[in-house]
């Protein structure tokens, strides 16, 4: 594990944005139960924590997209992460949401972009990557393209890996699931038996809880 990747899942943790309980898993959106929560949008209310990565964004994306027009955040969380990263980078931006909105002038992409700009993404959190993928077709849509997606945190499911794999976007991420376990193990947020336990969950995030 990189230091940059420890620092932020140590504050992740300190700040409470992640939390762990794999005796009581919580219940995501899609139906899975997980022994993780990760709300990044905790992120903006603690200086030291936005600050850092607000910058380790904007230093991830002028080392690995030395050729973006601009970046874009992917609505809502990511939305953010994503302006402050351009603020850092004195770039242009603007956000991107799952699909065009039902009134007004119906748009996806709010802000400017023109076609063929490049086209970073923003995101905090990397799960399935379905909403994910759905900005990415809403600036392609625009006629824009884009060149890498950056975000704080993934579960690094190997279904995500495929998709972005398959529509040919580079994904970095500041931190990572595996970091994140072995750093909650090493500061006491879990033990050694539930170390094992939680770090299965992503090796099979479907069929994870037996029920028990």
């Amino acid at each position: 594990m990189s230091h940059e990747s420890a620092k932020l899942a140590k504050f992740l943790l300190e700040i409470k944005a992640v939390k762990l309980s794999p005796q009581q898993p919580f219940t995501w959106t899609s139906g899975i139960k997980s022994p993780i929560y990760c709300d990044n949008r905790t992120v903006l209310s603690y200086p030291e924590v936005r600050n850092f990565v607000a910058e380790s964004l904007a230093a991830c994306v002028k080392e690995a997209f030395p050729t973006v027009d601009r970046l874009a955040g992917i609505a809502t969380a990511g939305i953010a992460h994503g302006v402050l990263a351009a603020d850092r980078l004195d770039m242009s931006y603007c956000y991107v949401r799952p699909e065009p909105k039902k009134h007004g002038l119906k748009n996806q992409v709010e802000g400017h972009m023109e076609a063929g700009d490049k086209v970073v993404l923003v995101e905090d959190l990397i799960s399935t990557g379905k909403s994910s993928l759905q900005a990415v077709q809403g600036v392609r849509n625009e006629g824009a393209e884009v060149i890498g997606l950056v975000a704080l945190f993934t579960y690094g499911f190997e279904s995500a890996k495929a998709r972005f794999e398959a529509e040919g976007i580079p994904v970095i991420t500041l931190s990572n699931f595996d970091t994140l376990c072995e750093v909650a193990a090493a500061e006491g947020y879990i033990s050694s038996e539930e170390l094992e336990n939680v770090k299965r969950f992503a090796q099979d995030p479907e069929h994870w809880y037996n029920g028990e």
